[in-house]
């Protein structure tokens, strides 16, 4: 008696064929960004627990996702990518089927009452950037109601799959994975709910300057040097202005009576400049050639196919200094680490700076 079932494959077949299935994706120059999970646990962090907490503590969601469990952890999610407000993968099954998740970004009010929540804890925005969160920061933005995981209501689900359920294994497997893959990269959480991560430092940076005073104006700043150091974000050094360098004038009589009686003036001697070679001067020309621009960076980093993430690794520096860089018009005025790191950078292929972010 037949109930219309597909025949059951066994894991290690389904894996081979995702594989060739991915293998001409990749010949095509797409993407292709499995999630790997070791050992039993999914998910490793604070970011990566605190999602598959989220989803569970419904009780919907609670009987339907333990069926992506076993999907996830034999790496049957072959791709996963997370973009504003949605989330595309491809599972392997009894064939390679395409799971697309949309999921609302954040309102405004909401993200509004989120930052206000967290202004004011220095602590907790430091540990934001390293992807840890102090405990008081950490029950802002795990909030059921009012953080920034998405209600069950806030995410739509598809699946190319026969299954009839809406929450099929396949779509339940590729939620976990958003788990796994926040270990990895919890800013991507931020992304897929719509809103930019460095607000909550602003928001902390601004407080802080409002708190601290200049010394001219009875108000303390905070050195760039320390910021660098504190929040991870590289101040771009501003040019000095010129300073004009005005001569004493000189009174002519004083000198016409200063020269009568010493007699006629020596002109000082002026020291001929040094001849230098042409390979030399081009070398100084490249040496000095001048800092890149915002859209520079922006155009150096799609060329390489690299993230944010991987291209401040690439450099270097923090995350927040890429896209404080990207933002910017006109020239960046680079510190002299940086600017080496870029000079070093923009001279790569594509395929040798892959190859030097993966050492």
């Amino acid at each position: 008696m037949s109930y219309g079932w597909r025949p059951y494959v066994p894991v290690a077949v389904r894996r081979a064929r995702a594989m060739k299935e991915m293998e001409k994706r990749r010949k095509k120059g797409l993407e292709v960004r499995p999630v790997e999970i070791q050992g039993r646990k999914i998910a490793q962090t604070f970011w990566g627990d605190s999602w598959c907490d989220h989803l569970e503590s419904f009780s919907d969601y609670a009987n339907r996702l333990p069926r992506g469990r076993t999907y996830v952890r034999n790496g049957s999610v072959c791709h996963l990518e997370i973009t504003q407000g949605q989330i595309h993968a491809m599972v392997c099954g009894s064939e390679l089927y395409t799971v697309d998740i949309s999921i609302n970004t954040l309102p405004p009010n909401r993200w509004k009452e989120v930052k206000q929540r967290c202004a004011g804890q220095i602590g907790s925005l430091l540990e934001l950037l390293q992807g840890r969160l102090s405990e008081n920061v950490m029950s802002v933005v795990t909030d059921r109601n009012q953080g920034l995981f998405p209600l069950p209501e806030e995410i739509r689900l598809e699946c190319s799959c026969p299954d009839w359920a809406v929450m099929c294994k396949h779509v339940a497997a590729v939620l976990y994975g958003v788990g796994a893959r926040l270990d990895e990269r919890p800013e991507l959480l931020f992304l897929l709910r719509g809103v930019d991560h460095e607000e909550l430092i602003e928001a902390e940076a601004g407080l802080t300057a409002a708190a601290s005073m200049d010394s001219k104006g009875g108000r303390r700043r905070i050195a760039d040097d320390d910021l660098t150091d504190v929040f991870g974000i590289e101040m771009t050094e501003d040019a000095a202005p010129a300073e004009s360098k005005s001569e004493p004038k000189s009174d002519s009589k004083t000198d016409s009576k200063s020269d009568s009686k010493s007699g006629p003036r020596r002109r000082k001697a002026v020291p001929k400049p040094k001849k230098t070679s042409k390979a030399a001067a081009k070398r100084t020309v490249k040496q000095n050639a001048g800092p890149p621009t915002g859209k520079a960076v922006a155009a150096l980093r799609a060329k390489f196919g690299m993230s944010q993430t991987e291209f401040a690794n690439l450099l270097g520096v923090s995350l927040p200094t890429i896209g404080n860089w990207e933002k910017k018009t006109g020239t960046l005025h680079l510190r002299t680490r940086s600017l080496e790191a870029w000079n070093t950078a923009s001279r790569m292929t594509k395929a040798r700076a892959r190859r030097k972010l993966e050492d």
